[in-house]
């Protein structure tokens, strides 16, 4: 590639920029680039915001995630407890009945159902 070559591509160029930069005014130019600074802190200022509150909440969670253990632990251990309960309980009614007939009004005598959300099930 020549020399002349070279420099018509040069020339080239910078008349093609110059017409470019006629398309735009620098005004609108200008305010384009306020929106995107202003756009831009408005950005950092959130990010900032958020990183807060996810450090807060790792903090938060970090304290009271041995409590959520220990108290998921005891609801389930009550939940074994009632289960429990109330099947002994239905094992002594139905000996009663057997044994005693008219132990229990007749609208007792009919089987209850069992109405509580199973909350080991996921929904």
């Amino acid at each position: 590639m020549s020399e002349s070559e070279s420099e018509s591509r040069k020339l080239g160029s910078e008349e093609i920029s110059r017409e470019f930069k006629t398309l735009v005014s620098s005004d609108d130019l200008n305010s384009l680039n306020h929106m995107q600074n202003t756009i831009l802190g408005r950005l950092q200022d959130s990010n900032a915001v958020l990183s807060h509150f996810n450090d807060f909440s790792q903090h938060c969670y970090a304290e009271i995630s041995g409590d959520i253990a220990r108290n998921t632990c005891v609801v389930k251990s009550v939940k074994s407890d009632l289960d429990y309960i109330f099947q002994k309980l239905r094992s002594m009614k139905s000996k009663i009945m057997s044994t005693y007939p008219d132990a229990f009004p007749e609208d007792s005598a009919r089987e209850v159902i069992d109405r509580r959300p199973d909350l080991e099930l996921p929904k």
